[in-house]
């Protein structure tokens, strides 16, 4: 079993974050990856559109840990099989952010991130802040929220990853990953994923 509290949540997802954006050894980094799916798609929601597609179908394929060998290389407590499933979701919504023209080296569009992870919790997190859904939220909207609202939201982020986790912050690994070992099979949430893809559309994705 595994120790954590909030501090520790939050570095994890502070090192998730960072590999995210510019890839491991064995994938492209969060802009390589936009560009691709730009430079194949027609159009901005279609290059989400099948973003998203293809990263749900990659957490539910049996052994595509095996394809993020670097992910053991990661200083981090979780266990391989949660971070690697943390690391293709958290790198869907950073991708999705870039895409819709998000800076995401900005603290705010980071925290923004992470809250997507947070599944159904999101909206809840948001309105507890004073964040309210009913709008999208433009690049320039995200810029102005202070970092007082950040640290709360971050709080509340963590918070929930511990929910999840048990409520001692203890992991029971039998109970957590659904395969002990090095590969998981197409037992992974998959409808988590769509969830948190649904978040990031939510939050990053312009309409007009």
């Amino acid at each position: 079993m595994v120790t954590l509290n909030n501090e520790s949540v939050m570095k994890t997802l502070d090192a998730i974050y960072d590999y995210s954006l510019e890839g491991l050894p064995t994938s492209k980094s969060v802009y390589e990856l936009a560009n691709d799916y730009l430079s194949t798609n027609v159009s901005v929601e279609n290059a989400v559109e099948n973003l998203i597609q293809n990263q749900v179908k990659k957490c539910g394929t049996s052994g595509f840990i095996t394809g993020l060998g670097g992910i053991l290389t990661l200083p981090i407590t979780l266990p391989v099989n949660m971070t690697s499933v943390l690391y293709v979701q958290m790198r869907m919504v950073a991708t999705i952010a870039h895409i819709n023209g998000f800076d995401l080296k900005s603290d705010q569009v980071k925290t923004f991130v992470y809250t997507c992870l947070t599944g159904k919790s999101m909206t809840d997190i948001l309105k507890n802040v004073g964040i309210q859904f009913g709008r999208k939220y433009s690049t320039n909207i995200v810029k102005k929220i202070p970092g007082t609202v950040l640290i709360k939201i971050n709080q509340k982020v963590g918070f929930r990853f511990l929910t999840k986790f048990g409520s001692t912050g203890i992991i029971n690994l039998g109970k957590t990953i659904p395969v002990i070992g090095g590969v998981i099979g197409g037992t992974v949430d998959i409808l988590s994923t769509k969830i948190i893809a649904k978040n990031a559309v939510r939050l990053f994705v312009k309409t007009e």
